[in-house]
């Protein structure tokens, strides 16, 4: 369930921080997040893995956002009690060039 360096340092060189939109966590304050959980079959892998804050990586789990990943970008479906239109978000802060 842990991601092992060599995969954790990948995932920061992509992400470069907290991947939530619009948070400025910088990436050594950041812990490694299985997209699709270890426990539901998601291997511990760099397109599996993204980097969140804690304050975000607690929020994932307890209002039920989804992540999916275009081209290496994490994005992020709020759940639609917070968004009714569930419109996905990325973070622009850390990786600002990429689509």
């Amino acid at each position: 369930r842990i991601f092992p360096p060599h995969i954790r340092k990948a995932i920061t060189a992509r992400d470069q921080g907290c991947a939530f939109p619009d948070c400025t966590m910088p990436a050594p304050w950041c812990e490694a997040h299985h997209i699709t959980y270890w426990s539901h079959g998601g291997t511990t892998s760099t397109d599996n893995g993204t980097l969140l804050c804690s304050h975000h990586h607690h929020l994932i789990h307890k209002e039920n956002w989804t992540i999916t990943t275009t081209t290496g970008v994490p994005w992020f479906t709020p759940p639609p009690h917070i968004d009714p239109k569930q419109t996905p978000r990325r973070n622009h802060h850390h990786t600002p060039l990429k689509t």
